[in-house]
């Protein structure tokens, strides 16, 4: 079999598969597009904090939206970046903050021009659809960070104790990303599919 006819065949096995079964070829693309963005912020998000790690960002505190008290009896906050190097015991400080956030950011303005255009096709106003998409992601950052508070520090210390202290803080990095990604790509994928319906 030739290479065009090669190609022309699974394009029709392909395009048949999407006729009989639109819902799961839906969910494949997003799943793949979802996990090709979070391998983008596996790179990034360890670069950002490196460079941020060399300003006095690390040593300012970030530490707001107060809701309630650990068992410790310190109070947790939702977004609790305290001042210092995790690699000294302190929580990364407005770095850490910002290289999750700019990470995010950056992956998610990738993620929903290309969901839109690839895995849901929407015609629907992109101004509109933004929006909702802004305001969806602002909610679920404060939910992710909110949990992350759970397991942010016990992953960190873990890694470090075990890999050393360079290592165990990139694998943190990547695993505390890989968990933010999970809770996004759950909730993120009902909510797209309200906010990219076609006007057809």
């Amino acid at each position: 079999m030739s290479e065009t006819k090669s190609t022309n065949y699974f394009k029709q096995v392909w395009n048949h598969f999407k006729e009989k079964h639109p819902a799961l070829v839906e969910f494949l693309m997003f799943f793949l597009i979802s996990n090709g963005v979070t391998v983008l912020q596996m790179i990034l998000m360890p670069f950002i904090k490196f460079l941020f790690g060399f300003t006095m960002l690390v040593d300012t505190p970030f530490q707001t939206l107060a809701a309630g008290h650990n068992l410790d009896g310190s109070i947790y906050y939702v977004f609790n970046y305290a001042a210092g190097a995790i690699s000294d015991g302190g929580g990364g400080g407005l770095a850490y903050f910002l290289a999750v956030e700019i990470t995010l950011l950056i992956a998610q303005i990738i993620n929903f021009f290309l969901q839109r255009n690839v895995t849901f096709k929407s015609d629907s106003s992109v101004a509109k659809a933004a929006l909702w998409y802004f305001i969806a992601w602002v909610i679920i950052s404060i939910g992710a960070s909110a949990l992350q508070g759970l397991y942010k520090v016990p992953i960190y210390e873990f890694m470090m104790n075990s890999l050393g202290v360079v290592t165990g803080t990139t694998v943190a990095d990547i695993i505390t990303m890989l968990i933010n990604s999970a809770v996004s790509f759950w909730v993120f994928f009902p909510i797209m599919k309200l906010i990219f319906k076609s006007k057809a």
